[in-house]
């Protein structure tokens, strides 16, 4: 690219693309690690007390730690050991264990909403244990905890603008290099900004609207 020229059409089709990526490697993350945050709450919720503790300590190290130095950390560490990782891959895999270890006491405070009395009677009326999960206590759980996995799913599209420190060209990669080029920083963030509200809003509106009908 040029230095310091002006804002050109093609530039927004740059930046409509970094908002693809941003939204690619948002949901990979949110799906992997929805999925094993899923695997990760059950755990904890029939662990006991010493295991929910241990695991429970090991995720809060992903939840306390600044997801930025997460994902320095992780960059740099594997090419020492001879696994060198692109930055979409560290930036999916950091991102998916972040988002993991949200979601896992999400499903947690999902599994433990649903009261004793409403398992004990399923058990009473013949229902193992896994079809107590599955007409019980999912059903029951995912609407009390749904809210706050779309706010975990926010979240994550909102944080994946830090995968820009590996040099991922997302969103706000993009936005650097044009604002670089055409010293034009609020008219590119406020485009920046016009296209997370676009990626956003959607996924809010519909967690509103399924969260009515239930």
């Amino acid at each position: 690219m040029e230095m310091f020229s002006a804002l050109r059409p093609n530039d927004f089709w740059f930046l409509a693309e970094a908002a693809g990526k941003t939204l690619w490697i948002s949901a990979l993350a949110i799906g992997f690690g929805t999925l094993f945050g899923i695997i990760f709450g059950w755990l904890l919720s029939v662990s006991g007390r010493l295991g929910s503790m241990t695991l429970g300590a090991f995720l809060d190290i992903f939840r306390s730690v600044p997801l930025i130095i997460q994902l320095v950390l992780f960059y740099n560490f594997f090419p020492i050991i001879g696994i060198p990782l692109d930055p979409f891959s560290a930036g999916t895999i950091v991102l998916s264990v972040y988002t993991l270890a949200l979601v896992s006491n999400v499903v947690r405070s999902g599994i433990e909403s649903v009261g004793s009395n409403l398992r004990q009677a399923a058990r009473s009326l013949g229902m193992s244990y896994w079809q107590d999960m599955r007409y019980i206590v999912w059903p029951v759980g995912l609407r009390a905890v749904f809210p706050a996995w779309v706010g975990v799913a926010l979240s994550v599209l909102k944080d994946s603008a830090l995968v820009s420190v590996l040099g991922y060209v997302e969103l706000l990669r993009a936005s650097q290099i044009l604002i670089t080029r055409t010293q034009e920083p609020l008219i590119i963030l406020g485009i920046a900004c016009a296209f997370y509200f676009a990626l956003s809003y959607p996924i809010a509106k519909a967690a509103t609207m399924l969260e009515k009908r239930w």
